[in-house]
């Protein structure tokens, strides 16, 4: 008899990676209007409204390449430890980064954060590229928005840096 319906996991590791960022969006969102409205931002920053769903969409497509790899693997083994200790390594950096940038208002630790998260996505891609493409192709969109966030977190520190 199965315990678990066949859909479960994949629901629960495209779901997982949005519970690090509902937790932090309530940071978010007490320091928007208390601290980050209060920056110069260059003119190509997107507005506060566009996080939101970026970051939902991005979370639901890694958690979702993270399933497949898992399925591919054949759950929780020897030959999955590597591309999903890689995905875990990632997350919690990608959780990370909020609490560091928005809650202790570290800009610059925020980038190091970035760009390990950065890192840790791209190595967590290539682990999974020969497991299942598909899952690595999940990743582009991710990686191609943390290198939007590396420079603008970059450039609000260096336009910000005297600012408490």
């Amino acid at each position: 008899m199965e315990v678990v319906p066949a859909w479960a996991p994949a629901v629960g590791f495209t779901l997982l990676p949005h519970a690090g960022g509902f937790l932090g969006s309530n940071i978010t969102k007490r320091e928007i209007p208390a601290w980050y409205k209060t920056l110069q931002k260059p003119s190509w920053c997107p507005p506060n409204w566009v996080f939101a769903p970026v970051w939902g969409t991005l979370y639901t497509s890694m958690g979702y390449g993270s399933y497949l790899v898992w399925k591919e693997l054949g759950g929780f083994n020897d030959k999955s430890v590597v591309p999903l200790g890689l995905y875990a390594g990632n997350l919690a950096l990608n959780w990370a980064w909020t609490p560091i940038f928005f809650g202790a208002h570290k800009m610059g630790w925020g980038l190091v954060t970035l760009l390990l998260t950065t890192g840790a996505a791209t190595a967590t891609t290539a682990s999974w590229y020969n497991i299942n493409k598909t899952a690595a192709y999940l990743m582009v969109p991710y990686l191609a928005w943390l290198s939007l966030a590396s420079a603008l977190n970059y450039r609000i520190w260096k336009d910000n840096c005297n600012k408490k």
